[in-house]
């Protein structure tokens, strides 16, 4: 799981929307095991957001809603119940039947890239994304540089695109582009670096 998540010992789903309801931070649930999710910093926020906010026009456009990371994920398939930056769903949303505060049915997922959840945003939880037979477009954000990756389904198999300063991506999900130059507009990476014009 998630970098340095905190790991407890084993509980039912149930048991986990309990903890959730207690708590006042958010939790992953996989096979039993609920995980604490680490706090973002202020450019994970504003990355966030600004993908939402280039994508939420577009999506609205094409009778899709948009949520934020407070929305709550959970792969059918897998079990998991994640919570992403940023989702999107195209048509009437889906949930678990455990859970009506779970969503199934994600077009478009976003994560902005930690160093602490990197490697678990490009692979385990990428492994279990791609069991959500919904999915188009996920969408990953450094917070180092204008960079942004994009796996977009074609049929059974995912292609990664990547664009960076200057350049867009076209999505499979909307009918849309990020612009990475708008995303970054006026937000100061963890590197120092800013984009011109902000």
């Amino acid at each position: 799981m998630a970098g340095d998540a905190a790991r407890t010992p084993v509980v039912t789903y149930d048991e986990y929307l309990a903890i959730e309801r207690a708590a006042d931070q958010r939790h992953e649930w996989l096979d039993g095991r609920v995980y604490a999710m680490a706090g973002g910093t202020l450019v994970h926020a504003e990355l966030a957001f600004a993908v939402l906010r280039e994508l939420g026009d577009a999506a609205l456009r094409c009778g899709c809603r948009v949520f934020n990371a407070d929305a709550k994920v959970r792969v059918r398939e897998t079990g998991l119940a994640t919570y992403p930056d940023g989702s999107i769903v195209c048509g009437r949303v889906e949930t678990d039947p455990m859970d009506r505060n779970a969503m199934t049915n994600p077009t478009l997922l976003v994560e902005v890239l930690s160093d602490g959840t990197e490697g678990y945003d490009r692979g385990e939880k990428w492994a279990h994304y791609r069991h959500i037979s919904t999915l188009k477009d996920y969408v990953l954000v450094s917070q180092h540089t204008p960079r942004i990756e994009v796996f977009s389904r074609d049929g059974d198999h995912w292609t990664l695109r990547i664009a960076e300063r200057g350049e867009t991506l076209t999505l499979t999900a909307l009918d849309a582009t990020i612009a990475v130059d708008r995303v970054y507009l006026g937000i100061e990476l963890t590197t120092g670096g800013r984009l011109a014009g902000a």
